[in-house]
């Protein structure tokens, strides 16, 4: 149950095509790659992508367990949930909000969750109803936000960050996702989206800059494939990047002495 997760992430953008849910899904991976147990929680409950990226099959649905709750997907060494798990992948959710955070709620804590060290979760893209479920119902160690260099990013990602200072919720730092592209053909490196930007924010919201990622398709290749960079090529060096990261991330939640997550059942 989710009072046996030692530590709770939220991973978060303040807009969608940052590339947040396949930072999210290899940071995991990073990290249960160093030796601890770690759960998934795909949130994002109009958009799941994590089943696909995780090479779990459409149709697998997770198992009810006692008082009619569900048992996590075992999917590359992570215990996940997803909505991937309860509709089909053609099945759009046309819900208000009300019913998306209900079946928020209903995955966080209705899932039989073992004993874990980490239990991350992919939020939805926006500062909306599932961020405010989230920061009401569980102690939560700390944020990670992911953005692109790009001013429109990092303005969105401001605000990211904004709303969870204001619910409490600790920013643990900051990825910059797609900071360097390099030239199959000529080796040349340009920062296609700007620079430098994911290190400004760091700085104006005194947190810090947890990594930067490169733009490259073969991120994108390996996490459609069902096997995120982490697993598809381990000693690889976009796996070592997410390394850094989990370390870095590790590091920020042994600062915040936020150990046990608590459920809070009022409104």
């Amino acid at each position: 149950m989710l009072e046996d997760v030692k530590k709770v992430v939220a991973v978060a953008s303040g807009k969608g095509g940052v590339g947040k849910s396949t930072v999210t899904a290899n940071l995991a991976l990073a990290v249960a790659a160093k030796g601890f147990k770690v759960g998934l929680l795909d949130a994002d409950v109009y958009g799941p992508s994590q089943a696909l990226m995780l090479g779990v099959a459409d149709g697998v649905r997770p198992q009810t367990t006692h008082g009619n709750n569900f048992g996590p997907i075992e999917a590359q060494g992570l215990y996940t949930m997803s909505m991937a798990y309860l509709v089909t992948e053609k099945t759009p959710m046309v819900w208000r909000g009300p019913m998306v955070s209900g079946a928020f709620q209903q995955m966080l804590t209705q899932t039989d969750w073992p004993e874990l060290d980490y239990l991350f979760i992919d939020m939805p893209p926006g500062t909306g109803d599932i961020q405010l479920t989230l920061a009401q119902k569980v102690q939560v160690s700390g944020a990670v936000i992911v953005t692109t260099p790009q001013d429109i990013a990092l303005l969105d990602a401001k605000k990211g960050i904004e709303m969870f200072r204001k619910v409490k919720i600790p920013v643990l730092g900051v990825v910059e996702n797609m900071s360097l592209h390099t030239c199959s053909e000529c080796g040349h490196t340009e920062p296609v989206f700007g620079e430098g930007g994911g290190d400004r924010i760091a700085k104006e919201y005194d947190t810090v800059l947890l990594g930067q990622l490169p733009l490259t398709s073969t991120i994108r290749e390996q996490a459609d494939s069902g096997k995120p960079s982490v697993v598809a090529e381990p000693e690889g060096q976009i796996a070592g990047f997410f390394s850094e990261i989990a370390d870095n991330v590790i590091a920020q939640l042994a600062e915040t002495e936020q150990d046990v997550p608590t459920i809070t059942f009022g409104d």
